[in-house]
């Protein structure tokens, strides 16, 4: 305190506590509606940020799309040969090597990955979509085909149903020509377009 000047009046108690934030007594007025009341008092003094809006992302055209499935179905039709001479190895008589669990179990693995990427295609052409579809069950086939022929080849109890069972299988059969028709009809009309 200098001298000759009179001393700083103190602040009242609220407004010490209060400090730079004067919407806090405006709150404290409205009474018993407590949180509520500071919610709609701040919504209405500082509005909500609106959350920004990202344009919506561009989708692939027709012929892009259709490039995109036929280079996947002509990865999956190259892999059924491998995966077919892997099924057929299972139907063999005699003794099932572990060579062709190997082969299986690689092929297993190819058309499974082929079958994701199948899937993760982001088709939005109806059409697209349907082939998309009917390629995704084919392939499903495919890969239900050689985990069975591993179950039958490589039983822990071999039982005669089993084996006849076993000696039954010879390849993927119908479903793999019927996908390597659908690569074919899809590839024309890639070349169409």
């Amino acid at each position: 305190m200098r001298t000759g000047t009179t001393p700083d009046a103190p602040a009242p108690p609220a407004a010490r506590r209060l400090g730079s934030r004067p919407w806090l007594a405006a709150v404290r007025r409205l009474g018993g509606r407590g949180w509520l009341a500071a919610v709609q008092l701040l919504a209405a003094v500082r509005p909500l940020p609106r959350p920004h809006r990202h344009p919506a992302p561009v989708r692939p055209s027709r012929p892009e799309q259709l490039r995109a499935l036929v280079a996947v179905l002509d990865e999956a039709v190259a892999a059924q040969t491998a995966a077919d001479e892997a099924v057929a190895a299972c139907g063999e008589p005699g003794p099932v090597s572990r060579g062709t669990a190997r082969d299986c179990g690689q092929q297993s693995i190819a058309v499974h990955r082929l079958h994701a990427r199948l899937q993760d295609l982001g088709t939005t052409d109806p059409d697209l979509v349907a082939a998309q579809a009917r390629a995704v069950r084919l392939l499903a086939y495919d890969l239900w085909m050689l985990r069975a022929s591993m179950n039958l080849a490589f039983t822990v109890r071999p039982v005669d149903r089993t084996e006849a069972a076993r000696l039954r299988i010879n390849g993927l059969g119908r479903p793999a020509d019927d996908l390597r028709r659908l690569r074919d009809s899809l590839r024309a009309e890639l070349r169409d377009t």
